[in-house]
């Protein structure tokens, strides 16, 4: 949430949290009507009570339009949920997550000892990148040494391919695949 917006939420849950309490008093009958209606009666007829009331009235409106309305976090999650986008002074380059995803597939399928490969990829506020990998591999693959050779063959690709620093590579075996007989 931006800082205006959280101020808004706290002023208007202090005015309901005040609105409320005034009402259970009247309900119970520890302060008088008349003394509440005196007070409001004031705040809106006096000259200049009444212009500070109007203003601060209007200003809530139109917070109140522009938090219900006019969301701002979801332009930031439709951007990262595409990609990443790159900006220089010839222009923009966007790359999407799932190119992101393809090219850690292609590094993984080129690991002799892995058979299958699905991709997951994260990015953060910075454009760092997080990686996660499934993995089936077949029974001869050393599986500490294929997981940290993949870690750091996705990182150099990523870093060499679009300039994105890769914050972690997150490998999970899912499965040995059998030997397959030769017949």
């Amino acid at each position: 949430m931006k800082f205006i917006e959280k101020a808004t939420l706290i002023i208007y849950s202090t005015i309901i949290l005040i609105v409320s309490f005034i009402l259970c008093l009247l309900v119970f009958g520890w302060i008088d009507i008349g003394l509440v209606g005196t007070v409001i009666k004031d705040l809106i007829t006096g000259a200049t009570s009444g212009k500070i009331t109007l203003g601060i009235s209007v200003i809530f409106i139109l917070l109140s339009i522009k938090c219900i309305f006019f969301d701002s976090s979801t332009k930031t999650k439709d951007n990262s949920s595409q990609g990443v986008l790159l900006e220089n002074e010839s222009g923009k380059l966007m790359i999407s997550k799932e190119t992101l995803e393809n090219l850690v597939n292609s590094v993984a399928l080129n690991f002799q000892n892995a058979e299958d490969v699905t991709t997951r990829v994260e990015l953060d506020r910075e454009n760092k990148v997080k990686v996660f990998v499934n993995l089936i591999v077949n029974s001869d693959a050393i599986i500490k040494d294929l997981s940290s050779n993949l870690q750091a063959k996705i990182k150099e690709k990523i870093k060499t391919a679009t300039d994105l620093e890769v914050k972690e590579v997150n490998i999970t075996v899912k499965k040995v695949a059998p030997k397959q007989e030769e017949q």
